[in-house]
């Protein structure tokens, strides 16, 4: 396969963020994906969401597995760390990489067939440990690379382009990491740019285990009338449960109830507008019946659907160092004949 890098050369003009770079510093290669895929939209939101958050590029790991969209990031961030996994193990790698040194950013991409297929197991270990990553499932209810046949994700009813039905019921990747313990939990759309961006903002500083499951049309084998992974049909039953305005320190407005302010990891503030009253994000049984509820009723909610702040992480968790293992010499890392004596006693 031939890759095609784009040029180096910017236009001296171009707006840098806080920390020096344009937005074009944290793109990748030119994509190979077919023209109009949902995926390089994501591509899109990612290079935005972190010039925008003055992400350094040589701060952040990116992962993934296989499929189409594990191809992705080499379409974003060039300039940061990078491996393309086994099929359906990117968490366990990405999981290993974040023990080893825990000051770099980590950016899972996988998709429904690598996450919620094969790699279903991985994705259950990596959400209960709560491991401090963004977690980005770009979800087309296809395999793609295989030439669409049902994903596990696919609605019960769903039309395939061959005009057969789907008969099994579908994998809710969303469901299942609020109910693992992810403390950061959001649904996205490909297709809207002006509420996916914020939302990876979010992810991104969140500092726990966050995920976000976006639904990305395949125009190749899923973008056709009868199928819920549409454009058209996604567009038409998109239920928006609230809006992040900016992630930001500002003041929220007095008296306002549907405001919610949300303290990130980074000391940053999420401020979360409610376009559902009856939805709470910090509630987790209740936002999870919430969206049950309107996924019952044909709708599919998008937005926030629910964040921790209080939750520890895998990190706390095992109460790790604070300086990357990777950076520990011999002398911490072997405490000495005399320790590993008095361990051994211990287990007698």
């Amino acid at each position: 396969m031939t890759y095609i890098a784009k040029p180096t050369l910017h236009h001296p003009t171009l707006r840098r963020n806080a920390v020096g770079y344009t937005r074009r510093d944290y793109e990748g290669r030119i994509s190979t994906l077919c023209a109009g895929c949902g995926h390089d939209s994501i591509s899109a939101a990612i290079i935005q969401a972190c010039w925008e958050a003055d992400i350094q590029p040589h701060r952040v790991a990116k992962m993934s597995g296989i499929g189409c969209s594990s191809k992705t990031p080499d379409y974003f961030l060039s300039a940061s760390h990078g491996l393309n996994s086994v099929h359906g193990r990117m968490p366990s790698v990405l999981t290993g990489a974040s023990l080893a040194n825990r000051e770099l950013f980590y950016l899972g991409v996988s998709g429904d067939g690598d996450s919620a297929s094969i790699g279903i197991g991985q994705f259950v270990h990596a959400m209960r440990r709560r491991v401090p990553m963004l977690y980005v499932v770009e979800n087309n209810g296809v395999y793609g690379l295989t030439k669409g046949q049902f994903s596990p994700t696919a609605d019960l009813g769903s039309q395939s382009k061959k005009g057969v039905s789907n008969i099994d019921s579908a994998v809710d990747l969303v469901s299942m990491a609020l109910l693992l313990g992810a403390t950061y939990v959001a649904r996205g759309f490909s297709g809207d740019k002006t509420q996916l961006v914020p939302l990876i903002k979010g992810a991104l500083q969140h500092g726990g285990a966050a995920f976000i499951d976006v639904i990305s049309p395949c125009v190749a084998f899923n973008n056709h009338a009868g199928s819920t992974r549409s454009y058209d049909h996604v567009r038409e039953h998109n239920a928006a449960l609230n809006r992040i305005d900016f992630i930001d320190l500002a003041t929220a407005p007095e008296g306002s109830s549907d405001v919610m302010d949300v303290p990130q990891a980074d000391g940053s503030l999420l401020r979360l507008r409610k376009l559902r009253e009856e939805h709470d994000v910090s509630d987790r049984d209740a936002a999870l019946a919430s969206i049950q509820r309107l996924q019952a009723a044909g709708e599919l909610p998008t937005g926030l659907i629910h964040v921790n702040t209080q939750a520890r992480n895998l990190h706390q968790q095992l109460e790790l160092s604070k300086t990357p293992l990777n950076q520990l010499d011999e002398t911490a890392l072997c405490p000495g004949a005399a320790a590993l004596q008095t361990i051994n006693q211990r287990l007698r």
